[in-house]
């Protein structure tokens, strides 16, 4: 089964600007952030199945609803981030403390190396792919490969509205991925294009409502709304498309899978 780690976004909200998609000025509205939250989470704890384990909300961390960024999750070993900028250095001893607390193993890589977790490193079968450049760096990915023992395939991400691997990047299943491809420079895009052997296009206009920024559960994929070539491309290729409002937190530069983090995932691909 599935699992998941979320965080209700009891006090999100725009309050500091550190990506191209945060203004202060445009202000999320709380009650419909909380709205769209419910409602991915009912699709994903009723409809899909999955196992949904829930991280207090703390005043003063509007970001913290964010649990793609806690860190990474490798079996029981819980990799945990070191943020790049100061206003989400905050949330890092209430994550490692959820983790800790359920007799996981907890590290983090060695200063001054910054690590954003799953929002910069994506499992696509058993390889994973890690973005660096706005917010994790490249020594990251060399030592993650020598803490994990694991293949790590570096992605120089090269425009600064996707400044995590996960906003331009989606693992649908071994051998198969999403992408929108100018995010990446010439050479990471020669490496995907390598490593993966199928790959689907997302046309500019749907990467910028982070059409790539999709939860993957089996054959279910949940993804933004308005997003009709990339839900037709799924759909032909045997997947169940399931689309979701997450407009509040488009502002901040989110989508459903900023809003999650993996514990289990069902491999029955």
């Amino acid at each position: 089964m599935t699992r998941l780690l979320m965080c209700r976004p009891d006090h999100y909200g725009i309050y500091y600007e550190i990506n191209p998609w945060m203004d202060r000025r445009r202000q999320a509205d709380r009650a419909v952030a909380i709205r769209q939250w419910e409602a991915l989470y009912r699709l994903l704890t009723e409809t899909l199945g999955v196992r949904v384990e829930l991280l207090p909300s703390v005043p003063g961390l509007p970001d913290l609803c964010f649990t793609a960024n806690a860190g990474l999750l490798v079996k029981s070993l819980f990799v945990s981030s070191r943020f790049r900028y100061r206003e989400r250095e905050a949330e890092v001893p209430y994550f490692t403390q959820w983790f800790a607390e359920r007799n996981y193993r907890v590290t983090c890589l060695p200063e001054p190396v910054f690590f954003e977790g799953e929002g910069d490193a994506l499992f696509c079968g058993n390889d994973l792919f890690a973005g660096y450049r706005f917010r994790s760096e490249l020594q990251a990915h060399h030592l993650l490969a020598e803490l994990l023992g694991l293949q790590v395939y570096s992605l120089e991400l090269t425009d600064p509205w996707f400044y995590h691997v996960d906003t331009c990047f989606c693992p649908l299943q071994p051998g198969r991925a999403a992408y929108y491809p100018k995010a990446f420079s010439p050479a990471s895009q020669r490496v995907l294009k390598e490593a993966i052997p199928e790959l689907f296009p997302v046309t500019e206009a749907e990467a910028k409502r982070l059409a790539c920024n999709a939860l993957v559960i089996g054959r279910s994929v949940i993804l933004n709304a308005d997003c009709p070539h990339l839900v037709r491309t799924l759909a032909e290729a045997g997947y169940q498309v399931y689309e979701v409002e997450t407009t509040e937190f488009l502002k901040a530069g989110g989508g459903p899978k900023c809003l999650a983090l993996f514990l289990d995932r069902d491999e029955s691909w």
